[in-house]
């Protein structure tokens, strides 16, 4: 049998977002028909792909670090007379592919996160250059790569993630999206409804949507129209066997009508939802070229609420941004005490090479930005403790996805996106059960089988 029948070893290493494990899991399809099926290690693989994010402090640094560890593994397969290709994918190699290169020799690839359907080819062009030829591509393509991909081959447990849309047009000071994976890009509707009804056909019963603005979604439909991401889940919700749909990453401004009036009516729509304010500040919003203010955020929170009462929300939140004063960070705490979330995500700022904000006057302190954060984070988990503890003596449905740390437990899902742990058998797995709630915690809840 020829090349593609050769088992070869893949391991793909995923950072960041969402997103990026569905490109990881993407990728490895990309490579199946070349022969390779993924590996747990890196330690004897014959292809190590890095999938990096650029959005947390230090990420090339991290990578380099990786790519250390890695580097002794193709040296002792060379040293047999076997061959590793090292690859650094995502958007760490979109911003810095060309310095990737001349750093580590032994790298292979660098490649962007637009690019990843011409592995095939640029493993082809690696591999017939006998280690002379090494590659960057971090072009973005005039055709999507969703186009050009094969059919999904992964296996999915009873969850899994469908990207719907990609890029971003809103330019925060602050993000580096916009440079890395470029301007807002919507799949047409029918390619993410045949996608779901696969993905649903192998056993999946919730799916959340992807996207860097999943709610900017504007996809052509066979009518010729362009649906919004209400119109888009509404017809999601009607094919048979998806019981749980979720969305992320949010942006306030296009919490749409249609959007907010698909939370109260669509059951199958979990009522959770991650919505990143940033800031409670309205300077400090404006400086982060956010283009709303606090207002804008209170108002979408209240008509989500009208819409769906039991809705719950999280959000992420940078401390310490340039020019922040107190005044400005107690405006965040107003926010966070006024809105109430069972979640969120908070940082300290740290900057991103190219970006507006790495270039801006009035830094503030480490230390103070330290003392921010710390305080932040109490309220927040506060606010998540209280929110878990409420359910208590309730009974809840849980979608159990994977084995428990624990002898004899199982790990599934609430509706609100809490880890919830029981004892129960494994034949549990994959199924919706309903579970009465015994005990609350910061980041989980535990209960048994109602």
């Amino acid at each position: 049998m020829g090349t593609a029948a050769q088992k070869k070893k893949l391991f793909v290493k995923t950072w960041g977002c969402q997103m990026n494990v569905y490109d990881s899991q993407r990728m490895a399809d990309v490579l199946a028909p070349l022969g390779y099926a993924t590996s747990e290690t890196p330690e004897d693989a014959d292809m190590v792909i890095l999938n990096t994010c650029h959005i947390r402090e230090k990420a090339t640094d991290k990578v380099f670090s990786d790519l250390g560890r890695i580097r002794p593994h193709k040296t002792a397969k060379a040293e047999r007379g076997e061959k590793m290709l090292i690859a650094v994918a995502g958007c760490v190699a979109q911003a810095e592919g060309d310095f990737i290169l001349e750093r580590a020799p032994y790298v292979d690839m660098v490649f962007g996160p637009q690019t990843y359907h011409e592995l095939p080819e640029m493993v082809a062009r690696v591999q017939d250059a006998a280690g002379e030829k090494r590659i960057v591509n971090t072009e973005f393509p005039t055709v999507s790569k969703f186009d050009l991909l094969p059919v999904e081959q992964g296996v999915h447990g009873p969850s899994a993630f469908l990207s719907v849309q990609e890029g971003c047009d809103k330019f925060c000071t602050f993000c580096v999206v916009p440079y890395t994976r470029g301007s807002e890009y919507s799949r047409p509707v029918n390619a993410v409804l045949d996608e779901a009804k696969r993905l649903i056909d192998s056993g999946v019963q919730e799916i959340t949507l992807l996207g860097q603005n999943v709610n900017a979604y504007h996809g052509e439909g066979s009518d010729g129209a362009i649906w919004g991401l209400g119109r888009l889940i509404r017809a999601l919700a009607d094919i048979k066997g998806l019981h749980r749909i979720r969305y992320t990453t949010s942006h306030p401004r296009d919490m749409d009508d249609d959007l907010i009036a698909a939370h109260g009516e669509i059951r199958q729509l979990m009522p959770f939802l991650h919505l990143p304010v940033q800031s409670g500040s309205d300077k400090i919003l404006h400086a982060m070229n956010r283009k709303h203010k606090a207002e804008l955020y209170f108002d979408v929170i209240a008509r989500l609420r009208a819409a769906r009462p039991d809705i719950a929300f999280s959000s992420d939140f940078i401390v310490g941004f340039p020019g922040e004063s107190d005044t400005d960070f107690e405006d965040t705490l107003k926010l966070v005490d006024t809105v109430k979330f069972a979640s969120a995500y908070s940082f300290k700022y740290s900057a991103r090479p190219g970006t507006p904000a790495a270039v801006m006057k009035g830094l503030v302190h480490p230390k103070i930005a330290e003392e921010r954060l710390a305080r932040l984070q109490s309220l927040i988990t506060g606010q998540q403790l209280a929110f878990n503890q409420s359910f208590v003596g309730q009974t809840m449905p849980v979608l159990f996805e994977r084995l428990g740390k624990k002898q004899g437990q199982i790990q599934g899902r609430s509706p609100y996106n809490q880890s919830v742990y029981i004892e129960a058998a494994s034949e549990n797995l994959g199924w919706i059960k309903n579970v009465l709630i015994q005990e609350g915690f910061d980041n989980s809840l535990r209960g048994i089988l109602a």
